[in-house]
């Protein structure tokens, strides 16, 4: 935490769209010894976005916010086209928390003509999320770094609700000596315990109950081991058969997992990631926690 934040001077958001516009901003700030945060996003705010950006606010003298829906990290059957945006109404969100500085570029210029070079961070990508969505981690992979290279802040905010993009991200730092901070943010929640997502806008009402059993599940999974069960096929088991009680939902994985390297495990016996992915409707949802109080 800084001793001193230094206010922005301005009155209103700056909006900037172009890669070039945003390096020359960015290289200024550095000139004048100003901390930049920034907190990339696809849009459609909800409070676990803004929870990063209060975060980045808190801790640094400028806070850059970017909006783009990455292509690139899209597959073929996915729902970019139908993807929810709401520039205007996100825009009024930033202003109204004092957010210095939002990067809008459209997809022509992130991805010109002739576009070739994506980058892949290997092995981690392989579980989880990797294993349905071929090359949605490579998309991942390739804008965060365009991202950090356009924006260079000192600071980057994540949301541990993605928690194996999270570690890609934190990877590909390390891997290729960038010179930015990943901070991790704990996933944050509607009150009923529905982990935030900018896609639990597409659930009607009688979905929306139904996505609960994500985070109740969890929960489930958090008392058995608590109560002695260590066998992770037992309590696969038992959060596949909660899951499944809700008709209409889809398991696509329920992992049980070394948080790190997302490697399956067999006992529950140190620190351990679950993480469900489940079909609800229309929406591939997400949720997890970790195992470490035994």
């Amino acid at each position: 935490m800084m001793e001193t934040k230094i206010k922005s001077s301005q009155e209103t958001l700056q909006r900037v769209s172009s890669i070039s516009e945003m390096k020359k901003v960015s290289q200024t700030l550095r000139k004048q010894n100003l901390i930049i945060g920034f907190v990339p996003t696809m849009g459609c705010l909800h409070e676990g976005h803004l929870n990063l950006v209060k975060r980045s606010l808190e801790n640094c003298d400028r806070t850059v916010v970017s909006i783009f829906v990455n292509p690139a990290q899209f597959g073929p059957n996915e729902d970019l086209d139908t993807y929810p945006r709401q520039l205007e109404i996100d825009i009024a969100k930033l202003e109204a928390i004092g957010v210095d500085i939002l990067f809008h570029p459209t997809s022509e210029e992130m991805y010109p003509e002739n576009y070739k070079t994506y980058v892949q961070v290997n092995d981690l990508t392989e579980h989880l999320c990797g294993k349905s969505r071929p090359g949605f981690f490579k998309g991942v992979s390739t804008v965060v770094l365009k991202l950090f290279n356009i924006v260079q802040p000192h600071n980057a905010y994540f949301g541990e609700k993605d928690w194996q993009q999270l570690a890609v991200i934190e990877t590909l730092v390390k891997d290729l000596n960038l010179d930015v901070v990943i901070n991790r943010v704990p996933i944050a929640r509607e009150a009923d315990g529905l982990a935030m997502s900018s896609r639990n806008r597409y659930l009607s009402p009688q979905e929306r109950q139904a996505a609960l059993s994500l985070s109740h599940s969890l929960k489930k999974a958090r008392d058995k081991i608590r109560q002695g069960t260590t066998s992770a096929k037992e309590i696969s088991h038992l959060i596949r058969q909660y899951l499944l009680e809700e008709k209409g939902a889809e398991i696509d994985y329920i992992s049980i997992c070394d948080p790190e390297n997302f490697r399956e495990k067999e006992q529950i016996c140190d620190r351990t990631l679950i993480a469900l992915a489940v079909k609800i409707g229309s929406s591939r949802l997400i949720d997890n926690c970790i195992i470490e109080d035994f």
